[in-house]
Parts: C-alpha cells; sequence; structure tokens
C-alpha cells in the first residue's frame, strides 16, 4: 500500500505538467474513457494537472455498452469536454473484411479470424480513433495509455491498441494503489473499486487471467505466491509478453 497516496498523487500532477511543457504546452490531453478505475483515474489526474478545457475524453462503445452510463458519469464529474465514437461499423466492416480474405484459402491453415484477434481488434481500432481526434485539435493532442503496472507485469493488454499511447501515468502503480489515488482524488468508489473488465470477453479480468489482482500484486511486490500453479502461470505470462514492454527491435549494420 502507498503510505502517503496524496503526496504520489501531487507528484503524478506535477510530472503530467512538466510532460506537456516540454512536448505540447498547449496541446490537450485525449483520453479514452472506459467507466472503470484506471482511465477515470487517468482523466481526473489529468483535468487537475492541464485544467478541465484541456482534457478530451473518449468514449468507445462497440455497439451497445451496459456500463457506458459509468463513462458518462466520470466525464460529466469532471466537466471535461468529451465525444462518443461507435466503433462497431468499423469493428463489422473490418471482421468481415478479413474474414472474407482469409477464406479465399490464401494463408494456408486459416480461414477465419481466431477468438483473440476479434478481441484484440476492437483495442486497436479504439487507440486509432484517439490518434485521429487528437491530430483533429486545433492545438494537437498528446493520448494518454491508461495501462497499469499489474497489467503491464503480464502483459494484459493489447500491443497496438490500450498498450499504446504518448505517456504512461499509471504505469509504475499495481492495481491496488490506483485504487488508492482514485479515492484521494474523491471519486466514487463504485468506480475505483468497479469489477474490471475489458468489456469484450463476457468475463472480468481475473476470471480470464485465473488469478485475482491481489495475487498478482503481492507476487510483484514481495515474490511471494503460495499456490505454485499461479506462480508458475504469472512467471509466464511475464516472460511471454515482455516484448510489449520493449522498443521495437532493430537490425543494426554491422560495419565491414
Amino acid at each position: 500500500m502507498l503510505t502517503d497516496p496524496k503526496k504520489i498523487k501531487d507528484e503524478i500532477v506535477a510530472w503530467i505538467r512538466e510532460y506537456f511543457a516540454e512536448n505540447g504546452p498547449t496541446a490537450s490531453a485525449v483520453v479514452g474513457i472506459s467507466g472503470g478505475k484506471d482511465s477515470s483515474v487517468v482523466a481526473a489526474l489529468l483535468t487537475e494537472a492541464l485544467g478541465r478545457d484541456r482534457v478530451v475524453g473518449v468514449l468507445m462503445p462497440n455497439g451497445i455498452q451496459p456500463d457506458i452510463a459509468d463513462s458518462e458519469e466520470i466525464v460529466n464529474l469532471l466537466g471535461i469536454p468529451h465525444v462518443t465514437v461507435n466503433i462497431m461499423d468499423g469493428f463489422n466492416g473490418m471482421s468481415a473484411a478479413i474474414n472474407e480474405a482469409l477464406a479465399t484459402g490464401g494463408v494456408p491453415g486459416t480461414s477465419k479470424m481466431s477468438r483473440d484477434s476479434e478481441i484484440n481488434l476492437a483495442p486497436r481500432l479504439r487507440m486509432s480513433t484517439l490518434y485521429a481526434i487528437a491530430q483533429a485539435l486545433p492545438n494537437g493532442g498528446r493520448v494518454a495509455n491508461t495501462c497499469n503496472r499489474s497489467e503491464d507485469y503480464i502483459g494484459y493488454s493489447t500491443k497496438y491498441g490500450d498498450a499504446a499511447g504518448d505517456f504512461t501515468i499509471l504505469s509504475n502503480l499495481l492495481v491496488h494503489e490506483v485504487i488508492q489515488i482514485g479515492e484521494v482524488l474523491g471519486l466514487p468508489e463504485r468506480l475505483t473499486k468497479k469489477t474490471p473488465s475489458d468489456g469484450l470477453s463476457g468475463m472480468s479480468d481475473e476470471d480470464k487471467i485465473g488469478f485475482t489482482y491481489a495475487t498478482l500484486d503481492r507476487y510483484i511486490l514481495t515474490g511471494e505466491c503460495p499456490d505454485e500453479a499461479i506462480r508458475a502461470k504469472i512467471d509466464r505470462m511475464h516472460r511471454l509478453n515482455l516484448h510489449k514492454l520493449r522498443l521495437m527491435p532493430a537490425y543494426k549494420m554491422k560495419e565491414t
């Protein structure tokens, strides 16, 4: 647990101001609003750091989003400009085009998108949407990443989807620490402690990954995990997904 979450909150706010002073003195921050703790905390931190007029919230349902009211609640609570872009038509169109191409048999071994490719398509369309809106703003925009340290550790994100962004605020904060920051910011508890879900698979995050965030946070902090099977799973996920956190490898020509 953070011993002084208010101090950390203030340091984050100062860091955001420093980032924008160097990378976009008049630019706005653009953040996707899912209605969960991470995007809510990021949006609130950005609002405190930059002022509500320089934070743009983007709601991106894929068809009908059952908890869209939570997304609307946070942007209204913060009083930030916001837009809603329903990605359903783009998602359906892209899915149909890809499946049609794969059905021709031009790629041996596959005739349609896998379930994972379907699930990851939506976050990538959402990130494209955020960058399109950022570039449409008069003074430009910088896209905020909303992943936390716990998710990053096991690679629970979509590469070039929600794992992307121009700057990241929560990447050094574990899930329980993000909740503490949300409490300091005065955000509604039902948002900061809302059961996390990707909104795509129909499962909670914890059901999908097979262990709780409390177990994961404890392991990251202390190296302790009583369940050897879960420890092995966390280690495996961490190892296999490190590529999501590293810069793109580049060939270096050897001098001759």
